[in-house]
């Protein structure tokens, strides 16, 4: 999501997307490498076929832990008026709200059994259906072997990071 907010192009992209108007995956990502999150993780099905090469990394997470996270992040910032007359800002909350509370959440966001049904519905989906030579199930406290194995990359000498806490979200969305 902050890639969306400050790469050039990139709401308008994901506007269109939320609007359901038909995507140009390469063109959406001419830039990038790899999608992580909202609002990308909510097209995984898409980018899959567009994308039949690219490997795909389910983050697991005990399900009240991230509704924890959640619920105090990105359910707070859609269910907390804005106010702005910035343009793009006003897109970005238009189009994360389409995608992730009406498309995802049917509009219930704040609604936690809601909530953690689409959760656990997801995880089944995608275990369901990505083959399992394109997919790694990550959990966070896995650190960087089983990722690096999977993408066939080096260990780093660095920790393993841990970042987007719910301050740093917070940051972010007030920036």
């Amino acid at each position: 999501m902050l890639e969306v907010r400050t790469t050039p192009g990139q709401v308008d992209f994901w506007y269109d997307i939320a609007a359901g108007k038909p995507v140009d995956w390469h063109a959406v990502f001419a830039d990038f490498q790899a999608a992580v999150d909202w609002p990308s993780c909510n097209y995984w099905r898409e980018m899959a076929a567009a994308f039949p090469e690219a490997k795909i990394i389910h983050t697991r997470r005990p399900p009240e832990q991230w509704w924890g996270s959640f619920s105090k992040t990105i359910a707070e910032t859609l269910t907390t008026n804005m106010t702005t007359d910035d343009p793009v800002r006003l897109r970005m909350r238009t189009m994360v709200d389409t995608i992730i509370n009406q498309n995802v959440f049917g509009g219930r966001i704040t609604d936690k059994e809601v909530a953690l049904a689409a959760f656990r519905k997801r995880e089944a989906e995608v275990l369901a259906e990505v083959p399992a030579s394109r997919l790694l199930v990550l959990e966070p406290t896995d650190g960087w072997e089983p990722l690096c194995k999977f993408l066939d990359l080096p260990v780093p000498e660095t920790p393993y990071p841990f970042t987007n806490t719910t301050e740093e979200f917070r940051a972010a969305v007030r920036g």
